[in-house]
């Protein structure tokens, strides 16, 4: 019997996509459509994300201090002794392009594990942790492999940071102001380094993707597969759609 995540396990068809915006620009709140442009992250937190070089500038004054924060934890992760199961004194710049580049599969397994379309007040206690497990590899995308994941109380990631918490909060206010249910915290763990992810998430009625209680097997497939071509899927009247 082919197990409940096989549809995942091949690419999706080119037709029958539906295209959706993934990140949200933290200056104008625009939101990105991937086939026609991909925003750009900032170099300094590898988090925050904006759809043109005018946005990242007029924002840098109000982004300064957490940017500037989250840039000097990295660095100061690089000259700690991680230890013999993390050598690697590159481990904190390989977690944040991690982050980067598989964001979508870390939002919608965010999304399935505190089941938000079905309990959405899960979004203001709740966290997702996913522990990595780190191999020295040539190739970037074979770097991590999903060691474990846990659901968390979100005082676990914001008790422990006030730049962090407060960055939250903003994100959250702006999120409800226009219509969404919150931010999604998720905090990509490998030895004593992490990353936190904040998602801002739609209403539940305007999120058409499927629940899927298999969402950490498909998370570990996609990472240890070093698959970047994650699209969520939703079951319509049309038919499946990707995206």
């Amino acid at each position: 019997m082919a197990p409940a995540a096989a549809n995942y396990y091949s690419a999706p068809p080119h037709a029958h996509q539906k295209q959706r915006g993934y990140r949200i620009c933290d200056t104008c709140g625009a939101v990105e459509n991937p086939a026609a442009q991909k925003f750009r992250l900032c170099g300094g937190c590898m988090t925050t994300q904006y759809c043109s070089p005018e946005c990242q500038k007029s924002h840098w004054p109000s982004h300064k201090t957490i940017c500037q924060h989250t840039a000097a934890q990295m660095s100061g992760a690089k000259q700690q002794a991680i230890g013999p199961a993390y050598p690697d004194e590159n481990l904190a710049k390989y977690l944040r392009k991690f982050t980067s580049t598989h964001s979508s599969l870390l939002g919608w397994a965010g999304f399935q594990a505190l089941q938000l379309k079905r309990l959405p007040a899960n979004i203001r206690q709740s966290a997702l942790l996913i522990e990595l497990s780190y191999n020295a590899h040539a190739e970037s995308l074979y770097r991590f492999s999903v060691a474990n994941t846990h659901i968390v109380s979100r005082t676990y990631v914001t008790n422990h940071d006030p730049l962090v918490a407060a960055d939250i909060s903003r994100r959250e206010e702006r999120c409800r102001r226009s219509g969404g249910i919150g931010t999604l915290v998720i905090l990509v763990q490998c030895g004593g380094i992490s990353q936190v992810m904040p998602v801002e998430v739609d209403p539940p009625s305007k999120i058409s993707w499927d629940s899927r209680d298999d969402w950490a097997e498909v998370l570990r497939h996609f990472v240890e597969s070093g698959r970047t071509d994650f699209k969520p899927i939703s079951t319509t009247a049309r038919g499946v759609v990707y995206g």
